[in-house]
């Protein structure tokens, strides 16, 4: 049929390639502890270039992706990580406060990249298909680019953390973006200091995984 794309034959992903990629998705970690040593800029393109590989709702593609380089810029996130890691310390139960402020929660000191991730809600692209009745879905699909952004950038040898704790609308009127876009994350990206295979949070005693998906509710 004219105008259809040939048929190519598919990929075999062997038993290599799925051991492999259970190793890479066993070693993405939230990295928080970065060196400073910059990343490539056609480095950072190209993984870009493989977020947008990610599925989304109606095949809208809402992710919006920002590079926060400035001075000015990164002063302003880290001033509203600041305040707003002030206020959570605040929020923790008594006996929990101490654990909480020995935390490394964010890399925005020394990650070279930084990405401010939005989701754009007025977006025409996609026709609305598959989000009338479940409108999140939508920043469902902007989760779903981080994550693939996330996993290319492990492969790389390149480290990335999710900061979320930010006011989002301060941080969209900061970096100045439309007002129906909605922050999703903030990533730090960075070759990491130290690799490890247990996450930070994990081996500093706040939580260790639970597995919930081994054991599926069943109807």
């Amino acid at each position: 049929m004219t105008g259809l794309t040939p048929i190519e034959p598919p990929p075999v992903f062997d038993g290599a390639f799925r051991d492999g990629l259970e190793t890479l998705l066993r070693w993405r970690r939230d990295v928080r502890r970065f060196r400073t040593d910059p990343v490539a800029p056609g480095t950072v393109d190209r993984l870009l270039g493989l977020a947008d590989l990610a599925p989304s709702v109606g095949n809208s593609q809402p992710w919006r992706f920002v590079a926060v380089e400035s001075t000015a810029a990164r002063a302003a996130v880290r001033a509203n990580f600041t305040e707003a890691n002030a206020d959570a310390l605040g929020a923790q139960p008594e006996e929990r406060r101490h654990l909480y402020a020995s935390l490394k929660l964010a890399g925005l000191d020394r990650a070279p990249v930084q990405l401010a991730v939005f989701t754009d809600t007025g977006t025409a692209q996609g026709h609305g298909l598959g989000r009338r009745t479940m409108p999140q879905t939508l920043e469902h699909s902007t989760v779903m680019a981080v994550h693939t952004l996330w996993l290319a950038a492990r492969a790389d040898g390149i480290g990335v953390g999710w900061v979320s704790i930010l006011d989002p609308d301060r941080l969209r009127r900061d970096l100045a973006v439309p007002e129906d876009w909605s922050l999703t994350a903030y990533l730090c990206l960075g070759r990491p200091e130290q690799e490890h295979v247990v996450p930070e949070l994990e081996r500093a005693g706040w939580q260790a995984r639970t597995g919930h998906g081994r054991d599926p509710i069943r109807r």
